[in-house]
C-alpha cells in the first residue's frame, strides 16, 4: 500500500460508476480509507440513503463510508467557508473512529482521492498528498449532475440500489377477473420492444396467486377434496405476501429498465385481507407506505366477462371489490387512472398515462 489513510469526499448525488472508481483507487492505494458522503439538509435524496447505497457497493474491509451533514454553502474563494467544510469532514472523521485522528483513532490522512479542481486545496488543508483520479472523467464521462439531469440516459453508470431508487413503478389493481395480469403482461411487452435502455422492461407477477396455489398443493396432501373456498388465512400470512411480492419488485428494478411493471401490490394486498379477515392489515398498510410507486392503473370489470378458474371468489365478490378499490384510491388520494373497454383500449389508455409519467422527468432539489 502507499498510504495509511486516503480520504474520499462527494455529494454522492447520487453516487454512479465515476465516484465507485475514485473509491475503488484508494481502496487499492491505501491501508484504511474513509469516505465522507457530505449531503446538505436542501438534496432531495437522503443521506442515509446515498450512504447506504456506498456501503453495499463498497464491502472492502478497510473501507468506511461516513455520513456528514454539511449545509455550509460553496464559495471556494473563501478561506472561512473552506475551513467550515474541513472542520465538517473532521468532525466525520471523528465520530467514524470514535477517538479522532491521530494517538489512539485513525492515522492521520495522508492522502485526498478526488477528480475535482478543488482537491489539490482540500489536500493542503489536511496537509496530505493530493492523488488526482481520472479528472477529466475520460474513464466514466458522467456526473452528478448528468445523472440528476437525465437518470435514464446515465443508467448504465448507476449501481443496481441506484437504478432500483430511480425506477418508475406502474401499478396495476383491480378485482379479480378484471384484466390486470393480460395488461401488465402487454404493458412490458410495449415498452421493452422499444429497444434500447427499455429493453428490459419487466413486470413483476402476483406474487399472492402462487402462495395460494402452493397452500392448495399443500392442503391437499392431506386432503385431496380440499377447495379454494375451504382454505383458512391467517393475518400473517397476508404481511408474509405482501413482502416477498415487494421484495420480488425491488430485485425487478434492480436490473430491469426505468420502468417496471407491477401486476397488485401492498395496496392491493391489504384490501384482500379485509376482504377475508374484516378489516385493512396494519402490516401490509406499513409495507404499503414504505414502497415507492408512482402510477396505480384500475382495471374495469365493465365489458370483461368473468371466468371462473377454480381460483375466484364469484362474480358478486367481483364487483363489489372494483369499487372497494377506487373507493380507497380516492380515499389515499393516490396517483391513478382507469381503464375500460377493450384490451386494446386499455393499453392504448395505459401507455399514454405512462408516458406522460416518464416525460415528466424526475426531480431533483439543487445541491448547495
Amino acid at each position: 500500500m502507499t498510504y495509511r489513510h486516503g480520504l474520499v469526499i462527494g455529494k454522492f448525488y447520487p453516487p454512479h460508476a465515476g465516484h465507485h472508481h475514485l473509491i475503488d483507487t484508494a481502496a487499492d492505494a491505501c491501508e484504511r480509507v474513509t469516505v465522507v458522503v457530505a449531503a446538505s439538509t436542501a438534496e432531495s435524496i437522503p443521506l442515509a440513503l446515498r450512504t447506504a447505497w456506498l456501503r453495499e457497493r463498497h464491502p472492502q474491509p478497510h473501507v468506511e463510508i461516513v455520513p456528514v451533514v454539511d449545509d455550509v454553502e460553496v464559495d471556494y474563494d473563501s478561506d472561512a467557508i473552506w475551513a467550515a467544510h474541513v472542520a465538517a469532514f473532521r468532525a466525520g472523521l471523528s465520530a467514524a473512529s470514535g477517538h479522532g485522528v491521530g494517538a489512539l483513532g485513525l492515522p492521520p490522512v495522508d492522502a485526498v482521492f478526488s477528480s475535482e479542481e478543488y482537491g489539490p486545496e482540500l489536500a493542503r488543508r489536511f496537509a496530505a498528498a493530493h492523488v488526482p483520479v481520472d479528472p477529466p472523467r475520460g474513464r466514466f464521462p458522467v456526473s452528478g449532475t448528468a445523472v440528476r439531469s437525465d437518470p435514464v440516459a446515465c443508467r448504465p453508470w448507476l449501481s443496481p440500489a441506484v437504478r432500483a431508487y430511480l425506477t418508475r413503478r406502474v401499478v396495476l389493481v383491480g378485482a379479480e377477473s378484471s384484466g390486470t395480469t393480460t395488461l401488465s403482461r402487454a404493458l412490458a411487452a410495449h415498452y421493452s420492444a422499444r429497444g434500447g435502455v427499455w429493453a428490459s422492461t419487466r413486470w413483476v407477477p402476483e406474487y399472492g396467486r402462487l402462495y395460494c396455489e402452493e397452500k392448495l398443493a399443500v392442503a391437499r396432501r392431506t386432503d385431496p377434496n380440499v377447495w379454494i373456498g375451504d382454505l383458512a388465512w391467517s393475518s400473517e400470512e397476508f404481511t408474509l405476501i405482501a413482502e416477498r411480492h415487494l421484495a420480488l419488485e425491488d430485485a425487478a428494478a434492480r436490473s430491469g429498465s426505468p420502468l417496471l411493471i407491477c401486476d397488485t401490490d401492498a395496496f392491493a394486498t391489504s384490501l384482500w385481507h379485509e376482504r377475508y379477515l374484516g378489516a385493512l392489515s396494519p402490516d401490509v398498510e406499513r409495507l404499503h407506505a414504505r414502497a415507492r410507486h408512482d402510477l396505480w392503473i384500475l382495471t374495469d370489470t365493465a365489458g370483461v366477462p368473468f371466468e371462473q378458474d377454480g381460483w375466484r371468489d364469484g362474480e358478486s365478490i367481483r364487483e363489489r371489490m372494483s369499487a372497494r378499490f377506487r373507493e380507497e384510491l380516492d380515499r389515499r388520494g393516490l396517483p391513478y387512472i382507469v381503464v375500460t373497454g377493450t384490451h386494446e383500449e386499455r393499453l392504448t389508455t395505459a401507455v399514454t398515462e405512462i408516458d406522460s409519467l416518464l416525460e415528466k422527468g424526475w426531480t431533483f432539489s439543487d445541491p448547495l
